[in-house]
């Protein structure tokens, strides 16, 4: 099973275990983030409008980090006019943990299904 998160303005397939190079988020490394899912794919394929209701996806921070650095020339010819500039884009690594389809109303419920 996997879902279509959106977010910093792209849309990323997620899979439980997969890891994620998304838009730099204001988290620390450890936390958890939520994010709402558009859709839902697998066996039985959910499409929100524009999200599908009670499901969202739980990742953990891995870290921050900038990736490769990209070179911007300008050129206008005839004009002696040259500029070069590099950039390096920030980005937050997440692992998916988990995919979740439906917010469970007793907890208690829940955790006492899991012990068994």
């Amino acid at each position: 099973m996997y879902a279509i998160i959106k977010t910093g303005g792209k849309q990323y397939r997620a899979e439980e275990g997969a890891v994620l190079r998304v838009e730099k988020l204001n988290a620390e490394p450890g936390d958890k983030v939520e994010f709402d899912v558009l859709m839902v794919g697998g066996d039985k394929v959910k499409v929100g409008n524009p999200t599908v209701k009670g499901a969202k996806v739980i990742a953990k921070v891995l870290g921050v980090g900038r990736g490769k650095k990209i070179t911007v020339a300008k050129f206008k010819a005839k004009t002696n006019y040259r500029r070069k500039k590099g950039h390096r884009q920030w980005f937050t690594e997440l692992q998916v943990e988990k995919i979740q389809l439906r917010a469970s109303r007793n907890k208690k419920a829940d955790e006492e299904k899991a012990e068994e």
